[in-house]
């Protein structure tokens, strides 16, 4: 039988989505061709539409051009995402996330997503996903576990880079993690921003099933190096169980 996306990211995480506007846009596939042997099969598009926050990025056509042998996480930073979700869903997107902050009637574009196919793989599934930033309180995301598959805390400001990982993130995860048993629907629940190797193993260990890193791994110098040494620290923190200092 046939795993579901969402299946996937809830069973033997924590898994990297690796930021690919870090790369090497000249040599994308190169960069891409790193992941996949350090046992990273996700890969995190930005959309940025220069409102939402100060960054302006890529759009569905980026996402269509990336290889369908990765999972493609797409993450809108947009206003009014319910306008904009079916260009993604149609360029295969297999993660779709967007912000609560962003959107009118959140619940609206978690039914539209619920509705569509995924263009590469029905099979797959498309994970629906939820984000907020860090200064929206996490009990926001509280009315809509009855349709989120994933939950994504963000843990800088979204729109610039070089930002720290926020410390407010560790005591978020747990109180998303406590509304999502409470909802008793298996909900993935991921991290992004400010992942670096020093902290990759402490995000590691709060139990997530997503984390999202680029600058860690596509650094300009050795993508395929960096993926493993990420990829290890991550499995090894997992392990463990031990939340080490951020």
């Amino acid at each position: 039988m046939t795993r579901t996306l969402l299946e996937h990211l809830l069973d033997g995480g924590p898994h990297l989505s690796v930021g690919v506007l870090t790369a090497d846009l000249m040599r994308l596939g190169d960069d891409l061709a790193a992941l996949p042997p350090a046992g990273i099969d996700i890969v995190h598009i930005d959309v940025a539409d220069g409102a939402f926050c100060p960054l302006f990025t890529v759009g569905a056509p980026f996402v269509k051009a990336l290889p369908a042998t990765l999972y493609k996480d797409a993450h809108l930073l947009v206003n009014d995402p319910l306008s904009k979700i079916d260009p993604f869903v149609a360029a295969g997107a297999d993660i779709i996330t967007f912000h609560v902050e962003g959107a009118a009637q959140p619940h609206r574009v978690l039914q539209a997503l619920g509705a569509a196919a995924n263009a590469n793989d029905p099979a797959r599934g498309i994970v629906r996903g939820v984000a907020i930033n860090p200064s929206t309180p996490v009990g926001a995301i509280e009315p809509l576990l009855d349709e989120a598959e994933l939950i994504l805390l963000l843990a800088i400001n979204p729109g610039w880079g070089g930002q720290r990982y926020l410390a407010s993130t560790d005591a978020r995860v747990e109180q998303a993690r406590r509304l999502i048993e409470a909802s008793g629907r298996r909900i993935a629940l991921g991290v992004d921003g400010g992942i670096t190797r020093d902290n990759v193993g402490h995000a590691a260990s709060l139990g997530v099933n997503l984390i999202v890193s680029g600058s860690a791994i596509f650094d300009g110098r050795d993508s395929a190096a960096n993926a493993l040494v990420m990829q290890q620290l991550v499995r090894d923190a997992a392990a463990t169980g031990v939340v080490p200092p951020a």
